[in-house]
């Protein structure tokens, strides 16, 4: 057994621990205290272990069938070793004393330490009482609690059948699932010791629609935290009205002509563009690469005075949501622009040693296979002090982009988004259907161009790719109005 007295390091190879591979717990604390000593005393400034287990499954229909099933499980975990302001990440599968010991050395390694010599003394890390999220909050039984593989079937397979019914000149129906249920527990050498339960789940509709030469394709996602009957109360009929609504519009709409256009970009998921071309700017790995043009703007108008913006892990089922992020910090809200002027960045550990910039709840990664970086939790535009309706008013022939599409950001914020679903405004008043536009700018500018924002915040669900993967993110605003922005079209 191990014991509470400073050790020699000849002595590991003798220790024995009985930590339970069921689930991440006070059993945990002295082996993972141990091994943070080791690091300490081979002469790492701060190390971290990211423990993690996984239960993923993804269902699709396609038409009037299930088309696949494809469930994933994985355990593993991750060592990161800081010597001043370099540190290296090594990742393992092998949860044994034994296997987390090996994964130390080699991170030891890479930094140029090596275990210290037989006899030398392992300071003792003295590990807080572990800050047990997922049981404080009830969630252990979420896994057993989600819809099972036949729900998800008949769920979805009743989606597609709702979609044929609404929509037409179908050439495709899709539905697709996933739920992700993970299990983390974080150790580190300034005494962090803290375990969580995330359940992250999605699902929504892909329709193709052609007549002839005309096509039109719409997608709509739903996604959710924390909520295993997630599944079962998701509205289908509702969502399948929506999309072949969407799609019967767009199947004949004329091309957007190009040019430079004032434009209201719809709520929900067209603050998408605001994540992309701006929030992540705004993270620290941007500054540590010198690829964002906020880095020395902290206190400085960045973007119109009309312009709030937000960054928080804590808005209740939404996407981004987290009790603590993947290095143990609790969640909490950060102001990222108040009336234009840049208050924050997000920053992980790492970037707080290397920017100076506080640590913010951001540290977030894919799994344990990567280390954790500054990202963005549930991000979006706040509302403002106008109505739908003045904002329409204010055009007399503009763009309303209703549903955004897919796009790509340059590394620091040349943005080109498509648009789903667009319409043509004329004297204040919606008019006809356009397709085909595409939004081109760069993020300094358009942000100086928000003018206008409304009181109908909503929130939608995306995935976010970055240094440490793909993780879920929640995008939102009001109706708002650009001034004036480049559209690309015929």
């Amino acid at each position: 057994m191990l014991t509470s007295t400073l050790l020699l390091s000849n002595q590991l190879p003798t220790l024995k621990y009985s930590s339970t591979t069921e689930r991440f717990d006070e059993t945990w604390e002295a082996p993972l205290a141990t091994l943070l000593g080791l690091g300490r005393a081979a002469g790492a400034d701060f190390i971290e272990f990211f423990l993690e287990r996984r239960n993923y499954i993804s269902c699709l229909a396609e038409d009037d069938a299930i088309t696949s099933i494809s469930p994933s499980l994985a355990t593993g975990a991750g060592v990161r070793v800081f010597r001043g302001k370099a540190d290296c990440y090594v990742s393992t599968n092998d949860l044994s004393f034994t296997g987390l010991k090996a994964a130390l050395e080699k991170g030891l390694s890479i930094l140029g330490l090596q275990l210290p010599a037989p006899y030398s003394f392992i300071p003792e890390i003295n590990l807080e009482l572990l800050r047990d999220y997922a049981t404080k909050r009830g969630k252990d039984s979420w896994l057993g609690l989600c819809s099972s593989i036949r729900e998800m079937g008949e769920v979805l397979l009743d989606g597609t059948a709702a979609l044929n019914k609404k929509a037409s000149h179908i050439q495709s129906r899709r539905a697709t699932y996933f739920r992700d249920w993970q299990e983390v527990l974080v150790a580190s050498s300034d005494g962090t010791f803290a375990r969580d339960i995330r359940l992250t789940q999605s699902v929504g509709f892909n329709l193709l629609s052609a007549d002839g030469a005309n096509r039109a394709s719409i997608g709509e996602r739903a996604g959710n935290t924390s909520d295993a009957n997630f599944l079962r109360t998701w509205d289908y009929t509702q969502a399948a009205e929506q999309i072949a609504e969407s799609a019967g519009k767009m199947l004949y709409a004329d091309y957007v002509e190009s040019g430079t256009y004032p434009i209201i970009m719809a709520n929900h998921f067209g603050g998408v563009i605001f994540h992309e071309a701006c929030g992540h700017l705004l993270e620290t790995t941007q500054i540590e690469r010198n690829t964002t043009p906020f880095a020395d703007k902290k206190g400085e108008k960045i973007a119109h005075e009309s312009l709030t913006a937000w960054d928080e892990g804590r808005s209740d089922y939404a996407f981004g949501t987290i009790d603590m992020d993947d290095e143990g910090m609790p969640a909490q809200r950060t102001l990222l622009i108040e009336k234009g002027v840049l208050k924050n960045f997000l920053a992980d550990r790492a970037g707080s040693w290397r920017t100076g910039h506080p640590r913010t709840g951001s540290g977030r990664r894919q799994n344990y296979t990567f280390a954790a970086a500054s990202r963005m939790r549930n991000t979006y535009i706040a509302t403002g002090e106008y109505t739908n309706e003045d904002l329409f008013a204010s055009i007399d022939k503009g763009i309303y982009c209703k549903k955004m599409g897919g796009g790509s950001v340059g590394a620091t914020g040349q943005f080109n988004f498509s648009v789903d679903e667009a319409y043509l405004i004329e004297n204040g008043k919606i008019t006809k259907p356009l397709k085909g536009a595409i939004l081109i700018g760069e993020a300094k500018e358009i942000m100086n161009k928000i003018s206008m924002c409304s009181q109908d915040l909503e929130l939608a669900p995306g995935f976010c790719g970055s240094v440490s993967g793909s993780i879920y993110t929640t995008v939102g605003q009001p109706h708002i109005k650009v001034d004036s922005i480049t559209v690309g079209g015929r």
